[in-house]
């Protein structure tokens, strides 16, 4: 028996080694679509972990146990920020009690903070409906501002995972060019729906729409987060009537209901776009996530 313990012990030895040269960078996506970014540029070196689903409005989460341990195992937190989690992001970052992901360290990457926001509030009232104080949080489906955010993330990955910053140098290279070429093959593709109109559920494509120069015509919320109403529909509905329009879009976690109302008073076609990655069975990567976009926006819009 004694003869066996060295041998264990130099067992021991060995497999302690790999174990700490392998740790991989724990990652807290609070959505998808940052999810989906990590894994393009993290590749295997790093541990992803989504908050949300594709499904799930991110308005609206509970801050779940499961979600405070996540966090408190996290290397680097990205989310979206510009109040979108402000319901959950801070009671986890509390509660969690983790250091490397506190406000203003390097733990934690608000996308918003990255790039321009559009529909800036220029009065600060509750009853204006769920307003975001900083702008309109929406913002990764412009390909633009995936590009500035993917900037970011690969500086942030390469200073909190140093061993690991030319895996992420060379990832994030291959991915920018691969980025760059498909944002101008879409923009090509969508070239035909410049200046339609459309009609919104909730204000969460706006990036999208003043990307590819789509007008919004309505939205259904009378106010940000105010579930339509029967007197705002019907003003809507006599407003379309004048002016109408092809489209009506929604998120797949808003309400069918009015959408569908409002497309069978009109004509219009009522279409669910994935929104994030996952958010329909064809959008299973950022690049899946445009060209599915894309291509419903433009076989509802008859382009």
């Amino acid at each position: 028996m004694h003869r066996m313990l060295p041998a264990l012990f130099f067992l021991g030895l060995m497999t302690a080694v790999p174990l700490s040269a392998q740790a991989k960078l724990n990652l807290f996506a609070c959505e998808p679509e940052w999810a989906a970014l990590a894994r393009e540029l993290g590749g295997d070196d790093v541990e992803i972990f989504t908050a949300t689903t594709p499904r799930q409005d991110p308005h609206h989460v509970r801050a779940k146990p499961s979600l405070i341990a996540a966090m408190r195992r996290a290397d680097l937190v990205v989310c979206t920020g510009a109040s979108l989690e402000v319901g959950w992001l801070p009671i986890l970052l509390q509660k969690a009690g983790n250091a490397n992901t506190q406000p203003g360290g390097a733990g934690l990457l608000l996308a918003a903070e990255l790039v321009p926001l559009l529909e800036k509030p220029v009065r600060l009232d509750r009853a204006e409906g769920d307003i975001h104080p900083e702008g309109n949080p929406h913002v990764h489906l412009n390909p633009h501002n995936i590009a500035l955010i993917a900037q970011a993330l690969t500086d942030r990955l390469k200073t909190v995972d140093a061993a690991n910053a030319n895996a992420y140098q060379a990832r994030f290279d291959v991915f920018s060019q691969k980025w760059c070429d498909a944002t101008q093959r879409w923009e090509q593709e969508a070239a035909g729906l410049k200046g339609a109109a459309i009609v919104v559920h909730h204000k969460a494509f706006s990036y999208l729409l003043a990307w590819l120069g789509i007008r919004e015509a309505g939205v259904l919320e009378p106010k940000p987060g105010i579930p339509p109403s029967a007197s705002h529909l019907e003003a809507l509905l006599q407003k379309l009537t004048l002016s109408p329009v092809r489209l009506i879009v929604r998120t797949p976690y808003d309400p069918p209901d009015a959408s569908e109302w409002l497309s069978q008073k009109t004509g219009a076609a009522a279409t669910v776009l994935p929104f994030t990655v996952g958010g329909d069975a064809g959008s299973n990567d950022l690049f899946a996530l445009f060209e599915r976009t894309i291509a419903l926006l433009k076989g509802a819009s008859g382009d």
